[in-house]
This record gives C-alpha cells, structure tokens and sequence, in this order.
C-alpha cells in the first residue's frame, strides 16, 4: 500500500473521519476517538520498531494505551459495539526520525481537533471528562514532538 492509498483509508477512520463528517453520534464519537487513539499506539509502535529506542515514542506509546482504557467502560456503559483495530493496516512508516517526529506533531494535532469538536456537542458529562482529559494530554505530546522535530 502507497502512502496515497493510506491516506483515503485514514480519511474514513479516527480523527480525520471525525474532522470531516457534519454531524456525529455519540457512538460515531466514542468510535472516532477509540480509533484515534488505536492509530496513534501503532504509529508510534511502528516508529520504534523501525528506529529503535526513542524516549518521546516510548512514553507516549505507554500514554496512548492508557488512553484506550479509559474510552474502553464507555463502550459497555453506553453499549456501544467496539470497533476493530485495524490501525495497523493504515499506518506508513516515515522514512527518518524527523519525519517520525512530524507525523507525531500532525497526529497530535489532528487528535485535538477532533477532541474540541467533541466537546463542542452535548454529550453526558462522563464521556465529556474523559474527551477533555484525553485532550489535554495530547496538547502535552504535541509540545513534546514539537521539541523533538526542532532537535532533529
């Protein structure tokens, strides 16, 4: 799969469908952001499996599983269907660290997006916690793929 192909796909899942559809469901939302948050594990998981240890990818990694188990109860609590993961399937790897960096800062930046368009809908109050809280970590990993891009 070219670069091209992966990005039509990735326009139909995580944030990207998100940012681009007109109105969302709380299903659509709790999907979109679980995907998201898919994504952002394999992405990050495929760039330190190509270029080894790199301290950034590794906590954030750590984060984003973090972040999966949080969106999970909201799933069974609101009975939802989880989705699959195909992440891994839509991911390219960038071909140098600086490049790994620069898909880490449009990641981020895409996920926050998608978490203040969430939390510009009504939605209850404990799916609204959990967006912000999801938010504002991603606001922490884009400052630190920011640095990182700048070192590189």
């Amino acid at each position: 799969m070219n670069y091209f192909d992966s990005f039509r796909q990735i326009e139909n899942y995580g944030a990207l469908a998100a940012l681009n559809a007109s109105t969302l469901t709380l299903p659509q939302m709790l999907t979109y952001a679980l995907q998201d948050e898919y994504l952002a594990q394999a992405r990050y998981n495929n760039i330190l499996n190509k270029f080894g240890y790199i301290r950034t990818f590794a906590q954030i990694k750590e984060v984003e599983m973090r972040h999966i188990n949080a969106l999970l109860p909201l799933f069974d609590r609101y009975q939802i269907p989880l989705p699959e993961d195909t992440s891994y399937s839509l991911i390219v790897s960038p071909e140098n660290i600086k490049a790994a960096y620069a898909v880490g800062v449009q990641g981020e930046i895409d996920n926050i997006s998608m978490y203040d368009k969430f939390l510009s809908l009504n939605i209850p109050n404990d799916i609204r916690f959990v967006f912000s809280q999801l938010r504002n970590a991603s606001v922490n990993h884009l400052a630190a793929f920011e640095r990182g891009l700048e070192r590189n």
